[in-house]
């Protein structure tokens, strides 16, 4: 492999230092400075590499609060459907009319009432069940 010389100026502290490692047997300079370098080098390729992902890994952030927003949209709708089907909503007779125009207006009161929820964003789950809502 061919080698390139370079000139260097050290702070003294530092040269003593390096002075002192390349006394050991089997060190030299040079491979002191080559595998510091090479290092150095290695983590800036690597921090490199982060920003590259940093976009990626924001991007997969912000898709996975989508469907998080998604999720609680869905366990919002599923609780407040649950909470009218067991507190609110009386069985119908299969022949009532007036019962079903007064169940499809409760149903158009539970479409607004999960808007509103979301909207708010309060939720069902976790809330006292006696609250009225």
């Amino acid at each position: 492999m061919e080698k390139v010389r370079h000139q260097l100026f050290l702070p003294r502290p530092l040269s003593d230092r390096l002075e002192a490692l390349a006394a050991r047997p089997g060190a030299s300079k040079s491979a002191i400075l080559v595998d510091a370098v090479t290092a150095w080098l290695n983590r800036r390729g690597a921090s490199e590499l982060e920003d590259r992902f940093a976009i990626r890994l924001d991007r997969l952030t912000q898709a996975i609060s989508r469907v998080d927003r998604d999720a609680y949209v869905i366990l919002e709708t599923l609780a407040l459907f649950i909470r009218f089907e067991l507190a609110i909503q009386t069985p119908l007779a299969e022949n009532d009319k007036a019962g079903r125009a007064l169940g499809a207006k409760r149903f158009e009161a539970f479409v607004m009432q999960v808007g509103r929820q979301v909207s708010t964003g309060r939720r069902t789950l976790g809330a006292d069940a006696g609250d009225g809502e």
